[in-house]
């Protein structure tokens, strides 16, 4: 019996832990499809927020293009070609009734007349346009003005008379004359508007096309001031493949090739009264006083044009004092230098004769005295230019010179470093 018992009460446990079970199933059960509930919730309200905001941009977006619209088609320039347009269809509709109805009171057959009266201006009118678009000569375009001046004139003639004529319908002397000044005025409003139109239009092209029309003129003048440079630029443009050579760049080589300077606008005549210029230029603002501070070469060398072996001379920077003008011994030549500038009178030992031969601004240099002032310029650091300009002699040249100095001695030092020599700068 205890057993029977104890069985019953198992059973009863066992079946109390299942409900518990199966209620603790049942409430995760419910949880779990209440939290899917709330998760397609939370997803349906962010898909409604989206599709809102994406409404609002699209509507943004529609606002914006038709703001975009407006401000191209009010543009000044479509409100004044339409607003043209415009006012010539109104002048048309306000002045050919009164033509067809003139010409039909006299007689029916008449109708095709008003029509091609008024037709004929506006045909002529537009030739004008044309004959703008095509750049045909003037004549052209002022015969056509004239016709239309003429078919607009007469159509607004036969307004006026219909205007006057309507003093037997009821209106006064006054208000008859009234209508007959305006239909005729608008009869000829239609016409000049679209004069007025044709003519800003075709100046605002001109303005458009001015700096194409200054460039052919450019193109066209050195074509005939540089007529052998422009030949050979051609002849350079048409041996290189197609689209490889610039139009400019070719011009640079042709000048040089030509002339030989390689900027464009030089030639030797000029550079020579350039570097004469310069020459007159560095005597004017030289002190009197310091004409006599020499800035010496220790040994003098040939020009390295004519082949003669470079050798590097030692150039001293003089003292503040101004010490003894060397003696005329031809071992050296005295160059008159004034910081990084020449100053004339400068005086160099003849090769022939050994005596010193004084040079004047303008003239060109001795070779041996060039050479010199080259070197000594390069010492100094001084710009190609200047030392063209003080050697008298042409920027190329220099630059040759001096990467044959730097080949042969190194870098080119900076500006000022000159060692003072004692014995000068204690004399």
């Amino acid at each position: 019996m205890s057993t029977y018992r104890e069985e019953r009460r198992a059973d009863q446990a066992a079946d109390a832990e299942q409900r518990r079970l199966d209620a603790l199933a049942a409430e995760e059960l419910r949880a779990e499809r209440l939290r899917v509930a709330d998760e397609r919730a939370a997803r349906l309200r962010e898909q409604q927020r989206a599709d809102r905001q994406a409404e609002r941009a699209g509507r943004a977006g529609r606002r914006r293009e038709r703001a975009e619209r407006r401000a191209v088609a009010l543009t000044p320039e479509r409100v004044y070609q339409r607003g043209t347009l415009a006012l010539v269809g109104a002048s048309a509709l306000a002045s050919l009734p009164a033509q067809i109805l003139h010409f039909v009171g006299i007689d029916p057959v008449l109708l095709p007349l008003p029509l091609a009266l008024e037709g004929a201006a506006w045909v002529m009118a537009a030739g004008v346009a044309y004959a703008d678009a095509r750049g045909l000569p003037g004549w052209v375009r002022w015969l056509l003005r004239a016709l239309v001046a003429a078919f607009a004139g007469f159509a607004a003639f036969i307004n006026y008379g219909y205007g006057l004529s309507l003093t037997g319908h009821g209106l006064s002397d006054t208000d008859a004359r009234t209508v007959g000044y305006g239909l005729a005025a608008v009869t000829l409003l239609g016409p000049v508007v679209f004069e007025i139109r044709q003519w800003v239009s075709t100046l605002a092209a001109a303005s458009s096309d001015m700096e194409q029309r200054a460039r052919r003129k450019h193109a066209a003048r050195r074509r005939r001031h540089h007529r052998t440079v422009v030949k050979v630029a051609d002849r350079l443009i048409s041996a290189a493949p197609y689209g490889d050579l610039p139009a400019e760049e070719a011009w640079v080589r042709a000048w040089e090739v030509v002339h030989g300077p390689t900027d464009p606008g030089m030639t030797p005549r000029l550079e020579k009264r350039a570097v004469a210029a310069s020459a007159r230029l560095t005597k004017s603002r030289t002190p009197a006083h310091r004409a006599d501070t020499p800035l010496a070469a220790s040994e003098p060398v040939p020009d390295p044009v004519e082949g003669a072996s470079a050798v590097a001379p030692e150039v001293t920077a003089a003292a503040s004092s101004s010490p003894e003008p060397s003696s005329g011994s031809g071992e050296a030549s005295p160059l008159v230098i004034c910081g990084d500038r020449r100053v004339w009178p400068l005086t160099v030992p003849s090769p022939e004769t050994g005596e010193e031969v004084t040079g004047e601004p303008g003239e060109r240099l001795p070779t041996e005295a060039a050479a010199n002032v080259i070197r000594a310029c390069w010492v100094t650091g001084t710009p190609v230019t200047e030392t063209a300009r003080q050697a008298t002699r042409s920027t190329s040249y220099v630059k040759k010179v001096f990467a044959r100095l730097e080949d042969e001695r190194g870098t080119q030092p900076s500006p000022g470093q000159l060692a003072l020599v004692p014995s000068e700068a204690s004399a």
